[in-house]
């Protein structure tokens, strides 16, 4: 089966969205989060908000996807354990790293910053890897004593993973009538459940990325995860989807100037407004994969080195945001010159960090989600004796 180059650059793309995504968390006015810049703009939210109604969906739908693909690629005789314990493997250990590494600094910063504890990160680092105590409010997961903050993606999909796998059989049947969606009935059935989710889930489950309370976001990522594996490499599918690329981003855009003129009247009902943004969500995506497999099907000189990099740059990217905004912060750079500066030296990190280090230590690839780096191919040597002149 020949590599889809479309769907890896899509998954690339897609955690660049992310990055972008947390730089914009320090910049957007009114909204929380670890560590805020004193340059904040409300004018932010509404870009923000057009963004975080898809970018989520779109990772694990792409998520499923490349499973699906995975699993088309094995070799015959690959048991479903033995490939979960692959995927629990490339999962479980960077995130197990991750919270012991490199997601500390973003805890100590923000409890720094509202002054729950003193300056000092190795003070910090060894009170947390105790547990704490914190006070409640130092960072997010104090009360637990650890956090995973961004890295809360890893286990959501492992634990997906682990529910198709054991599902598989239940749910490959209904691959091919997924498959078989043509026009509204692609842009209209796949919407449903997004919104039951959202009337029945959402006021008894809000968003929290704590694993064990986020019953909305539960539903509505799996269901998007298992969406992605229906969807395969289907040709008459994808052909779809194209055709069906610039309606469904007419429509996304309507329906974000739906929500956005429902939000704007108090006595509007909100469940109306949530629909109109899940109609967003799911109309987005389907735009995205239409345009991704119009235009980016194709082998970019830079794809090999980008497919290898997107895992530790994920893994990476949001703690070397904190930590150059704590950097820049106290230097007044204006409101332009400082989120410039912050995005150059995550990127910057994030490339030295890959390409300096983590791609060429073997324990490190692996911390990272990385395979083995494949033996160096040698020269055959001549046999002695039998050189010739």
């Amino acid at each position: 089966m020949p590599r889809r180059h479309d769907i890896d650059t899509l998954r690339i793309l897609a955690f660049g969205l992310v990055m972008v995504y947390h730089l914009g968390m320090a910049y957007v006015a009114d909204w929380p989060w670890h560590l805020k810049s004193a340059h904040t703009a409300e004018w932010l939210q509404w870009p923000m908000r057009a963004l975080n109604f898809w970018r989520l969906d779109l990772v694990f739908l792409v998520s499923g996807l490349a499973l699906g693909l995975l699993m088309r690629r094995r070799a015959d005789g690959v048991s479903d354990r033995a490939l979960w314990r692959q995927r629990s493997a490339r999962l479980l250990l960077p995130l197990a790293f991750g919270m012991a590494v490199v997601v500390p600094y973003q805890a100590y910063a923000q409890a720094l910053a509202g002054g729950f504890v003193g300056p000092g990160f190795g003070a910090f680092l060894w009170r947390y890897v105790q547990g704490g105590p914190w006070p409640a409010q130092a960072f997010d997961g104090a009360h637990i004593g650890v956090t995973w903050n961004h890295l809360w993606f890893l286990p959501y999909l492992w634990i997906y993973t682990s529910v198709l796998l054991l599902a598989r059989r239940a749910l490959a049947p209904l691959g091919p009538r997924f498959q078989a969606l043509r026009g509204a009935g692609l842009m209209l059935v796949p919407l449903v459940p997004l919104m039951l989710w959202s009337l029945l889930l959402r006021p008894h489950f809000p968003p929290t990325h704590d694993l064990v309370g986020d019953g909305w976001l539960h539903a509505v990522y799996f269901t998007v995860f298992v969406c992605g594996w229906w969807v395969g490499t289907d040709a008459a599918l994808w052909r779809e989807l194209v055709r069906l690329r610039w309606r469904a981003l007419a429509l996304a855009a309507l329906a974000f100037g739906t929500h956005w003129g429902l939000r704007q009247g108090l006595a509007t009902p909100m469940p109306w407004a949530r629909l109109a943004a899940d109609a967003v969500s799911w109309w987005a995506v389907v735009a995205v994969l239409g345009f991704a497999h119009r235009h980016l099907n194709r082998p970019w000189p830079w794809l090999g080195w980008a497919r290898e990099s997107v895992y530790p740059w994920y893994v990476l990217h949001q703690t070397l945001i904190v930590a150059a905004l704590a950097g820049l912060a106290p230097l007044g750079l204006g409101p332009a010159a400082e989120p410039l500066g912050v995005l150059a030296l995550a990127v910057l990190g994030c490339w030295a960090l890959n390409d300096g280090l983590i791609r060429r230590v073997g324990w490190l690839r692996a911390c990272f989600g990385l395979a083995p780096r494949p033996p160096l191919l040698r020269p055959p040597t001549a046999a002695v004796g039998r050189s010739r002149v």
